[in-house]
């Protein structure tokens, strides 16, 4: 995910910003194979927020085959430098696909790893 697997001579990591209803969420863009128009079935996770269309899905590998994830928008994919991503401490509680936070212009920005969604719905 995004911190495991930038090389070491690597100062950042390219994320991929979306929206879910009114919130933006970033994840690691290598986990992402493409970007498509949603289908009834992909998958929606009610921990993200509620979709105002949901017209998007991310796709990405998952051991059965390929995921897809319900989404808004999509804002971008960019450069993050690493030292401005934060792991979350297990104490806070946040949702196993949760695995960080950046802060972007004084907004914080949830990071999520997007295999951990099929997890955390039972799917895999």
């Amino acid at each position: 995910m995004i911190y495991e697997d930038v090389a070491p001579e690597r100062d950042e990591v390219d994320v991929l910003f979306f929206v879910v209803g009114d919130i933006l969420y970033g994840t690691d863009a290598s986990q992402v194979l493409r970007i498509e128009r949603s289908l009834p079935n992909d998958l929606r996770v009610p921990e993200l927020g509620a979709l105002r269309h949901g017209n998007r899905a991310l796709v990405f590998d998952a051991p059965e085959g390929e995921g897809h994830l319900m989404v808004d928008a999509i804002r971008g994919v960019r450069p993050v430098p690493i030292r401005d991503l934060r792991r979350l401490p297990l104490v806070a509680g946040a949702a196993p696909f949760t695995v960080g936070v950046f802060l972007d212009q004084e907004r914080p920005v949830m990071l999520i790893d997007l295999l951990e969604t099929l997890n955390a719905q039972g799917r895999h």
